[in-house]
């Protein structure tokens, strides 16, 4: 987390949380989505406006970061903005990397050792990695398919929907006060 973020945090520490205002899709760009548009459709059938200042993403992928609760979130200064998901916290991009592959977060991190691969039902390769679950970018496919075919990653079958549930992240995280009433 940036210095500048820790700072701020302890200057205003009860500044309230930010929901549905940020998302990420399956490709790791992120997507501002104003009242207008979480009026006209939910993430990701209306995505909202993509943002593309390197500075701007740059800040939000230095602040990315999950609470105790699964749920994803950017650090802007005080203010934690909750991060809807299309298909999982971390995208992911694969390359060769001499005998072997490297694996690095749309957050340009390692990520670290593959414990195991997953295959859902639309054909989409999910890493489970020291860094946490993650989609394999599209773009890397090629390069992830080779991995695979080599026995380095042994995917098992499953439905999206039991990602969350089973590797402990939220797709569209709500206040507490909202999950309440839902559950009630």
């Amino acid at each position: 987390m940036d210095e500048i973020v820790k700072a701020a945090l302890k200057k205003w520490p009860n500044v309230p949380h930010c929901y549905g205002w940020l998302a990420l899709d399956a490709r790791g760009d992120w997507y501002m989505r104003d009242d207008r548009i979480r009026a006209a459709g939910p993430f990701p059938q209306v995505k909202g406006s993509r943002i593309t200042h390197d500075k701007l993403i740059g800040f939000i992928q230095r602040n990315y970061e999950h609470d105790q609760h699964g749920a994803w979130f950017f650090q802007n200064g005080p203010q934690r903005v909750y991060v809807e998901l299309e298909a999982a916290p971390l995208i992911l991009g694969v390359q060769r990397d001499g005998d072997g592959f490297a694996v690095h977060t749309h957050t340009d991190r390692p990520a670290g050792t593959v414990r195991s691969a997953w295959l859902d039902e639309h054909g989409r390769l999910f890493l489970d990695t020291d860094a946490g679950l993650g989609l394999v970018r599209s773009a890397d496919m090629a390069v992830a398919v080779e991995a695979v075919e080599r026995g380095l990653w042994q995917p098992q079958e499953t439905r999206w929907a039991e990602l969350p549930a089973r590797f402990g992240f939220q797709v569209q995280p709500q206040p507490a006060d909202v999950t309440q009433q839902k559950s009630s």
